[in-house]
């Protein structure tokens, strides 16, 4: 799978060890985040996986900060992206399974090294159910971003 990963100033020694967790499982991984000792701000870090995703160089995406927040409410900015905070397995593996998230966010101040290879396990190797409740709530999210929602 073709992986998008960025961070901001907060987090690049995790970011660098989800990396290396990713490539180890077999992924190709597109690391657009800042490195150690450079600042960055997270609306950035944001853009630059999300139009990798758009552009369909990466199916998923992970954006790491501080507290995940930041970069989960940039992310969800751009049409298309469904970005999920989490700091536990189980909303990670059910954002990819009920709302088909595209991006996983997280904070490197609220979660260790192990949680969060923890969380991107549970997130890309969850596929979306594609039941009909939610793929017609899916639909609803989309109508919202075009505007169109009844």
């Amino acid at each position: 799978m073709k992986i998008a990963i960025g961070n901001d100033h907060a987090a690049p020694e995790l970011k660098l060890e989800v990396v290396e967790h990713l490539k180890k499982m077999g992924h190709e991984v597109t690391d657009t985040g800042c490195a150690v000792g450079e600042r960055c701000d997270y609306p950035y870090a944001a853009q630059r996986v999300c139009e990798l995703i758009r552009a369909g160089e990466a199916e998923l995406g992970i954006l790491i900060c501080g507290t995940g927040v930041g970069m989960s409410l940039a992310a969800n900015k751009f049409k298309g992206i469904r970005a999920a905070c989490c700091s536990e397995v189980f909303s990670a593996r059910l954002t990819r399974e009920h709302n088909d998230a595209n991006v996983l966010c997280f904070g490197a101040r609220v979660v260790g090294a192990g949680t969060a290879l923890d969380l991107v396990d549970a997130f890309v190797n969850t596929p979306f159910s594609n039941e009909e409740r939610h793929a017609r709530r899916i639909s609803l999210i989309t109508a919202i971003e075009n505007d169109e929602l009844k």
